[in-house]
């Protein structure tokens, strides 16, 4: 019977631990209403074979123009300005060489986006392009110390009068919002990650690391919408939005599962312009 009793209460203690590492923020944030039901166009509605590159000023004014909420992606640059770009090098989209965090912002506008004249934009470009018209969600790109970027970002989108979100897939990034703006809802992008990437991955797959991100919500992979671990934080409060949905079926799929969906290369049947800003 002792042996039973010290069975369960390791049970217990672990079952409490698991809770304690993947509890979200215990707020519900009143931005979360926005988020419900709300479609985000993936790096804007673009189209590499045309004339709205990913992350191209071209492909925001597409998204505002049907009513959609728009994800977007910033890096800071070697001298410390953000601009809006997905990949860590300009290789795929640009053709170029290099880090974009090694590169300066002369030498990026120096490029052109996947062959048309767009140029990679500024974060206040883009804000100034979308002009609160629809959400963004900002993606915070950094496996490194993330105060640089934050300090930068913020100091741009403090007087922004547009409703935004940030997520990212480094916790820190929400653990610097979580301490320095807890007024901005954010978000803990994660997928689950292969056996060849790092251990610290192992437990992001897990959200074990809520323990310091607490975000408002999860920002999961709606490939592995039946993740335990996922599953598991949705039910103790974090709301729950899912990456990245490519047709109508996908997203009727996962409805059971998700509340917000970021989608690319199709139309929902309808935008967002009924979203509050």
């Amino acid at each position: 019977m002792t042996a039973l009793y010290i069975i369960l209460g390791i049970v217990a203690f672990l079952a409490a631990l698991i809770i304690f590492l993947i509890f979200p923020a215990a707020r519900r944030h009143p931005d979360r209403k926005i988020l419900s039901g709300l479609y985000i166009a993936h790096r804007g509605l673009h189209d590499l074979e045309g004339a709205a590159p990913e992350n191209s000023l071209s492909a925001y004014r597409l998204a505002v123009e049907k009513g959609f909420a728009i994800e977007i992606d910033i890096h800071i640059t070697a001298d410390g300005e953000i601009v809006v770009f997905h990949d860590d090098t300009p290789k795929r989209v640009c053709g170029a060489s290099g880090k974009i965090e090694d590169m300066t912002l002369s030498e990026l506008k120096a490029l052109r986006l996947a062959g048309t004249d767009e140029q990679i934009p500024t974060l206040r470009e883009c804000l100034d392009t979308v002009d609160g018209r629809v959400p963004l969600l900002i993606e915070f790109k950094c496996l490194k110390n993330p105060a640089p970027l934050c300090e930068a970002a913020n100091e741009i989108l403090k007087d922004y009068k547009g409703k935004y979100f940030i997520q990212s897939f480094y916790p820190p990034v929400l653990a610097w919002y979580r301490k320095n703006r807890p007024d901005i809802c954010r978000g803990q992008l994660s997928t689950v990650f292969g056996k060849d990437d790092p251990g610290f991955y192992v437990f992001l797959t897990w959200l074990f690391t809520n323990v310091i991100a607490r975000p408002d919500f999860v920002s999961y992979d709606f490939l592995h919408k039946k993740q335990f671990f996922r599953r598991l934080c949705t039910l103790l409060g974090a709301f729950p939005v899912g990456w990245t949905f490519t047709g109508k079926e996908q997203v009727e799929s996962a409805k059971d599962s998700f509340d917000t969906y970021i989608f690319e290369n199709f139309l929902p049947d309808r935008g967002n312009t009924d979203a509050k800003k």
